[in-house]
C-alpha cells in the first residue's frame, strides 16, 4: 500500500533552520545591545526585530512538523518563516540608514566573507537535544566576529547577508515543496487512492505510471485495467498484463 503521511520532521538538519537559529540568537543580542529601551520606550522596535527573527525560526519548526498531514500548510509556513525574515531585513537596513551607513556592497570584503562561511552538517547520538545546540552555538561561533566582537553597523550587515541566505535556501525549499505536491498531491488524495488499493480487485496489476492498484475497467473496445488513482493518474494496461505484472 502507498504511504499516507508526507515525510515531516528533522528541521534541524536543514541549514535554512540553523542560519534562522543563529539569526534569532543575533538579533536578541543586537537588540539587547544597540536598542536600549530608554530609546525604544513602547519596546516597537525592539519587539517587532526579535518577533520577526523567531518567526523565522519557529514557522520553520512548525511547517516541517505540520507537513505530515497537511502539504498545503507546510507550505504556507514555510512561505511566513521566509516573509519575517525579510521583514527583519527591512527593519536592519532602516537601523543602518539612520545610523548614517548603509549596507555593505556584495564587493565588500566583510560580505564576501560572512557568504562564504559554510555550515557544517548536523549530526547527533540518542542524546539529540543536547547534540543540536553543542553543534549550533559551535556554528554560530563562525560569524560571532561581526555578531558579538565588532560595531552595531557589522553585526546589522552580518545579519542581513545571513537572512539572505537564509531566504535563499526557503525559496528552493518552497519549491521542491511545490514540485512534491504536484507529483504526490496531499493527504485527502493520498488516502482516496489508499482506500482504492484496498478495495482493488485480486490479482490486479500495479499502474506503471505511479505505482497503485489498478482497477478492471470497461470501454468499447473491451475492459482493460485502469490506475485506481483515476484522475489524478492516467495510468493504463491491457487486460493481457495481468499474468506478467502479479507473477
Amino acid at each position: 500500500m502507498s504511504t499516507i503521511y508526507n515525510h515531516s520532521g528533522g528541521y534541524r538538519k536543514l541549514h535554512s533552520f540553523n542560519f534562522a537559529t543563529i539569526i534569532h540568537l543575533g538579533t536578541i543580542s543586537f537588540c539587547k545591545r544597540y536598542l536600549p529601551w530608554k530609546d525604544d520606550p513602547l519596546g516597537k522596535t525592539l519587539g517587532q526585530m526579535i518577533g520577526a527573527s523567531r518567526s523565522g525560526k519557529q514557522n520553520i519548526i512548525e511547517g516541517s512538523e505540520r507537513a505530515k498531514t497537511s502539504s498545503e500548510t507546510g507550505i504556507k509556513l514555510t512561505d511566513v518563516a521566509k516573509a519575517s525574515l525579510t521583514e527583519l531585513q527591512g527593519d536592519l537596513e532602516d537601523y543602518l540608514v539612520q545610523k548614517g551607513s548603509i549596507p555593505w556592497s556584495i564587493h565588500a570584503a566583510d560580505h564576501k566573507a560572512v557568504l562564504t562561511i559554510m555550515l557544517a552538517e548536523f549530526q547527533h547520538s540518542d542524546d539529540l537535544l543536547h547534540d543540536y545546540w553543542t553543534y549550533l552555538l559551535r556554528e554560530k561561533k563562525k560569524f560571532d566576529p561581526w555578531l558579538e566582537d565588532r560595531d552595531d553597523i557589522a553585526a546589522a550587515n552580518a545579519l542581513i547577508v545571513l537572512i539572505q541566505r537564509a531566504t535563499g535556501l526557503l525559496g528552493r525549499q518552497l519549491t521542491q515543496l511545490e514540485s512534491a505536491f504536484i507529483a504526490n498531491g496531499g493527504i485527502r488524495e493520498k488516502m482516496a487512492n489508499a482506500r482504492m488499493e484496498v478495495r482493488s480487485e485480486p490479482g490486479a496489476p500495479t499502474c506503471p505510471e505511479c505505482g497503485a492498484a489498478m482497477k478492471k475497467r470497461s470501454s468499447r473496445r473491451g475492459p482493460f485495467w485502469g490506475c485506481s488513482a483515476y484522475p489524478q493518474c492516467k495510468g493504463l494496461r491491457p487486460m493481457a498484463d495481468t499474468a506478467e505484472t502479479t507473477s
